[in-house]
């Protein structure tokens, strides 16, 4: 007899911790179905799916989607000198969520503020097809439309073969072949290698100005800008997104952005300001304000520090070369680019960083890091390493991993 109450009692106390084990499983699951609304409410995009990342690891076995996400130890925990997204500009500090969507649009306010209110955002505009070729798996479309409301651009549309609505990325640079394969310097080519895996892809780039050394967009005119050129950037490939969005195929809940150095601090400012961009990734930008570093040169006119020409020589900044412009009002009031990064949150991103995002801006994306986690999410800050500025053949399979992690073609 008293064997056999052993034994009910013991089966008892595992009927009770089974249960204990279930109801904890479903409040996980329930925790997490609200994450998954939350991160819908803030933007366009869906939790996004690992379902390819296996077959990644498979051919890409050097490129571990995981590790990318994961500071060294030696800058997991510091902050630096820069000021925290977490806390309003007049010193209170946010708590919430809700506090947080509060946070954000004072700071999307006050870049705005800064740096010269856009336009509206043209919506409505189909592009001219210019010429259309085919090209081994996919088609190339010459294509045109207007990326500010008086000037037009020209790009390249590569739509691969296949049904079923697919994801898009945006490739931004100094002018739109190099990313669509058509010449350029070596793993730049950013679009035509995410065509072959998938994607659709639209590449655009300033041809006209970099042919003059303007390099980028002074709106309404060069001599008398309103807006800091590289926030109009950020406008005309938020004009880029609505027009990619309504190519047959595309689904618009998953359109990223790329670019590299010039067109890292082009997609870093578009995906930033622009919330409907799903994703990004930034190679080699210089992610933060730092005058030591000439390309990381963010006070320049054709930056963040436009003045009316005749412009400031090109270079670091010197007692005979000063700085002009915005650039020097955003330094004195102790403003930096991780209030910037900040906005990507819960929306992830990629540093793929070479010899001007070495590991140590690490430090910098901790902040974001810190923003995500509030809200509740992990693993949406990554970067990658490299010690030269040129992107290389393992650095562009991090990106398309990247890509294909989050975007799922």
């Amino acid at each position: 007899m008293q064997q056999f109450n052993q034994v009910r009692n013991l089966t008892i106390y595992l009927l009770i911790l089974l249960g204990i084990t279930l109801s904890s499983q479903s409040q996980s699951s329930s925790s997490e179905n609200l994450h998954d609304q939350a991160f819908r409410s803030t933007g366009p995009i869906n939790l996004l799916k690992k379902s390819n990342q296996s077959e990644n690891q498979r051919l890409y076995p050097d490129t571990n989607i995981d590790s990318i996400f994961n500071p060294p130890a030696m800058y997991s925990q510091g902050y630096g000198n820069f000021r925290s997204p977490l806390k309003f500009y007049n010193g209170k500090t946010v708590k919430t969520p809700e506090d947080w969507t509060k946070r954000r649009k004072e700071i999307i306010n006050r870049w705005h503020g800064l740096m010269g209110k856009w336009p509206a955002v043209i919506t409505d505009q189909k592009p001219e097809y210019l010429e259309t070729a085919r090209r081994e798996n996919f088609t190339q479309h010459h294509i045109r439309f207007y990326w500010t409301p008086t000037e037009k651009t020209d790009g390249y549309l590569l739509i691969p073969d296949g049904d079923g609505q697919k994801p898009a990325v945006i490739t931004v640079f100094y002018e739109p072949e190099t990313a669509a394969g058509i010449g350029g310097k070596p793993h730049r080519d950013f679009a035509y290698q995410l065509v072959k895996r998938g994607f659709i892809a639209l590449s655009i780039g300033t041809r006209e100005a970099s042919a003059k050394n303007n390099f980028s967009l002074c709106y309404p005119d060069i001599e008398n800008a309103k807006v800091q050129p590289l926030s109009m950037l950020a406008y005309a490939a938020a004009n880029a997104w609505n027009v990619l969005a309504k190519v047959d195929g595309v689904d618009s809940a998953r359109i990223g952005i790329v670019g590299h150095s010039f067109g890292g601090k082009w997609a870093m400012f578009a995906s930033c300001l622009y919330e409907k961009f799903a994703c990004a990734v930034w190679s080699d930008p210089g992610i933060v304000f730092e005058e030591s570093r000439e390309a990381v040169n963010y006070w320049e006119p054709w930056y963040l520090g436009y003045h009316p020409k005749p412009w400031r020589k090109r270079g670091l900044i010197t007692a005979a070369n000063p700085a002009k412009g915005l650039y020097l009002k955003l330094r004195k009031e102790g403003y930096n680019l991780t209030e910037l990064h900040a906005l990507m949150a819960p929306r992830p991103f990629l540093v793929s960083g070479g010899s001007e995002d070495p590991p140590e801006r690490w430090i910098a994306l901790n902040h974001s890091i810190k923003v995500n986690e509030l809200l509740g999410y992990q693993n949406r800050v990554a970067m990658t390493n490299r010690p030269e500025h040129s992107p290389n053949k393992k650095s562009n399979e991090q990106i398309y991993q990247f890509f294909t992690h989050f975007l799922n073609p």
